[in-house]
């Protein structure tokens, strides 16, 4: 269902270019990756499904907030490959702004923090808010938009955020409708990811 979901929102934002996108899923792992032991557990995954569509595509997009896999398969693999965390704040820093995330949960907040500075882009992080919901929720709960809406609204006000990064992929779709009712800019970190690879390219 992510994937899919995936697929509308690239179609419905046309961020396509002159680059042909392809989504594909694991063969298996959770539904969602929202724990330490997911993230260990789907890195051989990823890199096995790269691995197996090397000849056929000249960039890859890992479309997990957590980034799984990324910094061993930049090593493995010498086609450019993407992380959407990493792009989104990479995207974010360029415009000199301030920028807040809205997490899934809260257990993930601190992942997320300890990245950051890892990149070395920590400058403009102002913080997270969690909606404390699972992957599942994210992509299907009728509630998910009022909850991201009312988490961007925080950061704004507490976290005095100028930009909301969308912490997890299945958020994609409530992108538009995020930035219409904040009145700032909202980055989906799979367009960001779309973005940075098609420069790349």
């Amino acid at each position: 269902m992510v994937t899919q979901k995936l697929i509308h929102s690239l179609r419905v934002n046309n961020i396509k270019g002159r680059s042909e996108i392809k989504c594909i899923t694991l063969d298996r792992g959770p539904f969602g990756i929202e724990t330490t032991s997911d993230i260990k557990l789907v890195i051989p995954m990823i890199m096995q499904t790269i691995e197996k569509n090397l000849s056929s595509f000249d960039a890859f997009v890992i479309a997990c907030y957590s980034d799984p896999g990324l910094l061993e398969c930049k090593k493995v693999f010498s086609k450019p490959i993407f992380g959407i965390h990493e792009s989104a704040v990479k995207l974010s820093t360029r415009y000199g702004l301030n920028f807040g995330v809205i997490a899934l949960s809260e257990d993930s907040i601190e992942r997320h923090r300890l990245y950051i500075n890892t990149l070395g882009l920590e400058l403009h992080y102002v913080g997270e808010e969690a909606l404390n919901i699972s992957v599942n929720e994210a992509v299907s709960n009728k509630n998910t938009l009022n909850k991201i809406i009312l988490s961007g609204k925080k950061l704004i006000k507490n976290n005095h955020a100028e930009i909301i990064i969308l912490g997890c992929a299945g958020m994609s779709a409530h992108r538009a409708a995020t930035e219409k009712q904040l009145r700032i800019k909202v980055v989906d970190p799979v367009q960001a990811s779309i973005v940075m690879a098609t420069e790349a390219l």
